[in-house]
């Protein structure tokens, strides 16, 4: 999915007042979130990159918060690549 803040999906897909938006680096594949409970969450955390993602993810110790579900490479590869895709079509 895609609005005005760019690539975006539902890391929690029963709660859609959450979304992770994405967006490709240089190198990797960069992550921020957006919740519409707590709209200052935008603000106050940027975007952060997979690597500090992955090398992170041991000090999660909230039992509501899976990082591995949130920060989701695989849907964030997929939705990128079909954004290009997506590009691609239109420029033919």
């Amino acid at each position: 999915m895609k609005d005005d803040k760019g690539l975006y999906y539902y890391p929690f897909p029963l709660n859609k007042k959450v979304r992770m938006y994405v967006r490709e680096g240089v190198r990797e594949i960069w992550f921020r979130m957006w919740n519409s409970d707590d709209p200052e969450l935008w603000e106050e955390h940027g975007w952060v990159s997979y690597d500090a993602i992955r090398k992170a993810q041991g000090i999660y110790q909230v039992k509501d918060f899976d990082p591995k579900q949130a920060y989701d490479i695989q849907i964030a590869q997929a939705l990128i690549k079909e954004d290009k895709q997506s590009k691609e079509k239109l420029t033919q």
